[in-house]
């Protein structure tokens, strides 16, 4: 099954570059393109989309506007002149961003994300029968003024959000009034590490160190300075 791809942009020249790159991926199908965020609305509200290549200074409603009035977004790779939205794109969990003009070297890079979330997003599900389940851990947390039980093995991520943390586990979101100090002492120190001023990770769930990132899911979490060498051999160790 290809994967459908709609490229949006208001500048023809761009659409026909990452049309033609899309050319030389055989399991990339262009489905659709767009100039604006009103016919991309319109489009992804009748038809399926896999990938999304956004641009974000268009008319009327920018790209990053549209994405966020999405409320099932496909996999999303921001196509920008400007690098100053990099980090508003990434916040919203956008595959990669691409800086004009793209050079198909650094499109394949991005591609290489797409194969990877494509083929964790189609995983199928293995029914283990007759297994005894060990029983798993969990913590409760105050959200939205009730108190929710949040699983251990599901947390993907923590992030910083000053005087609130978001938990982010493999099936949503969860926002609580707490930092990431106060996280520290409920969660279990042999497979969760803060790595960074803002984020504190599950290690079992990093697929891979990319510099001084990691991968999980199909998010880049920056390795802050001061933790970069526990990070890495944290992470090191729990693999070997």
């Amino acid at each position: 099954m290809k994967t459908k791809c709609l490229i949006v942009d208001d500048e023809p020249l761009a659409i026909n570059i990452i049309a033609k790159f899309l050319q030389q991926f055989q399991y990339a199908e262009v489905v659709g393109t767009c100039e604006n965020a009103m016919e991309a609305f319109s489009y992804v509200s009748e038809n399926p989309v896999d990938l999304l290549f956004l641009d974000i200074n268009m008319p009327t409603i920018n790209g990053l506007d549209f994405l966020k009035s999405l409320k099932s977004p496909p996999l999303v790779v921001i196509t920008s002149a400007y690098r100053d939205y990099a980090v508003d794109g990434f916040e919203l969990n956008v595959l990669d961003y691409l800086v004009k003009p793209i050079s198909f070297q650094r499109f394949l890079k991005a591609m290489d994300k797409v194969t990877g979330a494509m083929r964790e997003k189609n995983k199928p599900e293995i029914a283990v029968m007759n297994t005894p389940e060990k029983p798993k851990s969990f913590i409760f947390l105050k959200v939205d003024k009730k108190m929710v039980k949040v699983y251990l093995d599901e947390i993907l991520y923590i992030e910083s959000l000053k005087d609130y943390v978001r938990i982010r586990t493999v099936y949503e979101d969860l926002v609580t009034h707490q930092n990431l100090n106060s996280m520290a002492k409920i969660l279990p120190t042999d497979n969760f590490i803060r790595i960074h001023k803002s984020y504190t990770i599950a290690i079992d769930k990093v697929k891979s160190i990319e510099g001084n990132c990691v991968e999980i899911a199909t998010k880049l979490i920056p390795i802050g300075r001061n933790f970069r060498k526990e990070t890495k051999q944290q992470i090191l160790n729990l693999n070997s």
